[in-house]
């Protein structure tokens, strides 16, 4: 009887644990939405955009948007971050009309969402994929507030709906800043959208086996592979030629350096060290049990569900501020960019698993490997007098480490050597992937992540080379 009982307490007690966990994932996906809100009449200001933000918007949203399109360019500073603003609200309202009990991997998903928002996804072309999904859990009788998260995943493939509805069906007459829908094109979004709903679902699972959860980015892969079917279709099938990314000469962009640097290095760190604050007040004013968390292996991890939302909110500070350091450090280099919108984007992007694996500890052995493969490279071309093509702050390579931090689990798991190896595997490939989708996938690092985890599995495993590590003792 005392042992029924106490079986009943703990199971309330859980309840009661996963209920606030929520709750409080819920208020903090708000707060970095009402961030992007509040920084956007800041960032107008500061960027001289007052008098043309709503035609900057306007811009954003009825462009076609495949990889890499720089919203700081073809919009604004302001505009890109109410954009954000708008698809983080949209989302936050989603998951309270359909009662979503976020998770770690909703967290992932609007993280993902609102990384986009800086190069390609937008408050037009998020909607498809979204309804998709949701159709999807109708015909299937399933729940939509248990699929959100796989609707947030499928928003990767924005670019293709953009290309439909302004684009695709008038070719060479496609005029930068002038909309001309066709009937055909609504179709082909709508449509599109509702096929993205049935086939990422099917998708998901298979892939995930293949990678065995050494990928964080799993939905990267599946959402890569219909990507690539897509593209293949549409333009090399039907031998139609595929469009260039876009691009203009925005004067207050130009003005800036093409980059926002100092306003987006602040915003960042504001936001960062407010997730730091605000876990270590919720919990009870310390940093216990954060220990245990950095020794993660971060392979099949759910710090939510192990540590307590408030340790993940800590996590999401401190290797938040470890990304952002980063980066400023590679800006140095003569060779690269500097805060780009796909630069910004990214920098959420590669916080998006920090609550189901990624930390500091097991994320630095492939930001080693990009540094030597750097190094590397850099010798073999002093040695053979050829010119180097590229540094750490290109943004393909940018944008490649934000992804390739999600092979974390390989340097958790296997020890840093393994992960260094990753590093470099990843870094090599990062730049090719975007040519098998056209760049009309926005997950295109999760995709390149996942190719570089099915290269290495069936090496670790043929070799026999022992996991090192175990989360055992976490437990």
């Amino acid at each position: 009887m005392d042992t029924a009982i106490a079986t009943v307490l703990t199971d309330e007690e859980k309840a009661k644990k996963e209920k606030w966990n929520s709750r409080l994932l819920t208020l903090y996906m708000l707060f970095w939405s009402v961030a992007f809100l509040v920084a956007t009449p800041i960032a107008i200001e500061m960027s001289g955009e007052t008098g043309s933000f709503l035609h900057n918007l306007y811009l954003i949203m009825t462009s076609p948007s495949k990889l890499v399109t720089d919203y700081f360019n073809i919009g604004g500073l302001g505009s890109t971050l109410f954009n954000a603003a708008l698809c983080g609200l949209a989302c936050n309202l989603v998951m309270v009309v359909s009662h979503t009990k976020p998770t770690a991997t909703t967290l992932a998903g609007y993280f993902l969402i609102t990384a986009h928002c800086f190069y390609g996804l937008n408050f037009i072309n998020m909607w498809p994929p979204f309804c998709g999904v949701y159709v999807y859990c109708k015909v299937r009788k399933l729940k939509f507030c248990e699929n959100v998260h796989i609707a947030m995943f499928a928003t990767a493939l924005g670019p293709f709906i953009s290309d439909f509805l302004f684009r695709y069906t008038i070719g060479d007459a496609y005029v930068f800043g002038e909309v001309h829908i066709t009937a055909l094109g609504i179709v082909l979004a709508l449509l599109f959208g509702l096929a993205t709903g049935f086939i990422v679902p099917a998708l998901l699972p298979g892939t995930t086996k293949m990678h065995r959860a050494f990928n964080l980015y799993k939905a990267g892969l599946a959402i890569g592979i219909l990507g690539m079917f897509v593209y293949a279709f549409m333009y090399k099938t039907l031998g139609i030629e595929a469009p260039d990314a876009l691009s203009r000469d925005n004067p207050l962009y130009l003005k800036n350096g093409s980059s926002y640097g100092d306003f987006m290095t602040v915003f960042f760190a504001i936001v960062f060290v407010l997730s730091i604050v605000l876990g270590f007040l919720l919990n009870k004013c310390s940093f216990r049990g954060y220990e245990k968390l950095w020794k993660s292996t971060g392979h099949n991890a759910d710090f939510v569900r192990s540590f307590g939302t408030p340790l993940c909110f800590i996590n999401v500070g401190i290797y938040g501020l470890c990304i952002l350091l980063y980066l400023n450090f590679i800006f140095l280099s003569p060779i690269g960019v500097g805060y780009t919108g796909p630069t910004a984007g990214v920098t959420i992007a590669a916080i998006t698993f920090s609550a189901s694996g990624q930390t500091p500890r097991n994320v630095w052995p492939i930001v080693f490997g990009y540094s030597l493969l750097n190094a590397i490279t850099f010798g073999i071309c002093t040695l053979s007098g050829l010119p180097m093509g590229w540094s750490l702050a290109t943004q393909g390579y940018i944008n490649g480490l934000a992804f390739a931090t999600g092979l974390c689990p390989f340097a958790g798991k296997y020890g840093w050597k393994v992960g260094t190896v990753a590093g470099i595997v990843n870094a090599i490939i990062c730049t090719s992937t975007s040519a098998l989708h056209g760049g009309f996938v926005l997950y295109n690092g999760g995709l390149t992540a996942g190719l570089t985890a099915l290269i290495l599995i069936p090496i670790l495993d043929f070799y026999e080379i022992k996991e090192k590590f175990t989360d055992e003792e976490i437990e």
